[in-house]
């Protein structure tokens, strides 16, 4: 009975083990550098678009349109892909085995771990998918993409109802981005001890601005989601290049899309600075 009790024991401490393993530690870092090299690409794209160059997309399957055009630019792509599948990777031993702090291991951070890393494992595939050469899965328009998903939503039984949840959704969850960033709750993940005090300070212009931009575009995003819910129209639904154009319509025209677009390249170099500082 001893021996049948303890070979599950044995198994999940190895598993336990793996998951803080320095490998996952490493992918997790590659992870937040393929993350923040995608964030810094829109940001540029972003810019471009409000200081009036409208020919490219300012999301993901344009930043990778961009990387595609350089020398040894599918490389970086593939290497974009495979850090993206470290942090999937590394949210998901979160999700089995807990965080790394005080509230690593409650129900609810394991939760958002695995939501965490469906996402990053959805991109990552469309990364590396567009990086084999179908460009239809990674580089395609978000914007297409959301209309696509919204009208095949829209096409269920309480649809509306649906469609209208998910972008409530997305709505609150820029806000919750936005609102951890001013309070700098990024704080309890970081070794603050290790950096000088003009990093610090650095980190927190990077973090705060970065966020609140970052949350913005969720939270625009969102509210055309339930805008298409309410019209029954899946066309009022926008990815986020025609999120972030819709900034330069506002009376604050093209530079409130610009000081967005640079918030989010400052949230690819945030990115950047948790891959090295992070605790996981």
């Amino acid at each position: 009975m001893h021996t049948t009790t303890a070979v599950p024991h044995v198994g999940r401490g190895t598993a336990e083990r793996a998951a803080r393993s320095s490998a996952v530690r490493i992918a997790a870092r590659g992870g937040f550098v393929a993350r923040g090299v995608i964030y810094l690409l829109v940001g540029v794209l972003a810019l471009r678009i409000a200081f009036g160059d409208s020919g490219e997309q300012a999301d993901r399957g344009g930043a990778l349109a961009e990387l595609a055009a350089r020398p040894f630019g599918h490389v970086l792509i593939w290497a974009l892909g495979v850090g993206l599948a470290g942090m999937a990777l590394w949210r998901l031993s979160e999700a089995g085995f807990g965080a790394a702090g005080p509230d690593g291991h409650k129900a609810g951070t394991r939760l958002l771990s695995f939501a965490r890393f469906v996402f990053y494992a959805v991109v990552s595939l469309s990364v590396m998918s567009f990086a084999a050469g179908e460009k239809g899965s990674g580089s395609g328009s978000s914007d297409q993409q959301s209309r696509d998903a919204t009208a095949q939503a829209l096409g269920l039984p309480g649809g509306p109802w649906l469609v209208g949840a998910a972008g409530v959704g997305v709505a609150v969850a820029g806000l919750w981005i936005a609102g951890r960033a001013a309070l700098r709750k990024f704080h309890k993940h970081l070794h603050r001890s290790g950096m000088s005090p003009r990093m610090r300070r650095g980190v927190d212009v990077l973090g705060i601005s970065g966020g609140l931009a970052r949350g913005g575009v969720f939270a625009a995003a969102g509210v055309f989601v339930v805008k298409a819910a309410v019209t029954y129209d899946p066309g009022r639904a926008k990815g986020m290049d025609d999120t972030l154009r819709s900034f330069a319509d506002t009376s604050a025209g093209p530079w409130l899309l610009a000081a967005i677009a640079a918030g989010l390249a400052l949230f690819g170099l945030f990115s950047f600075t948790m891959a090295r500082w992070r605790d996981v």
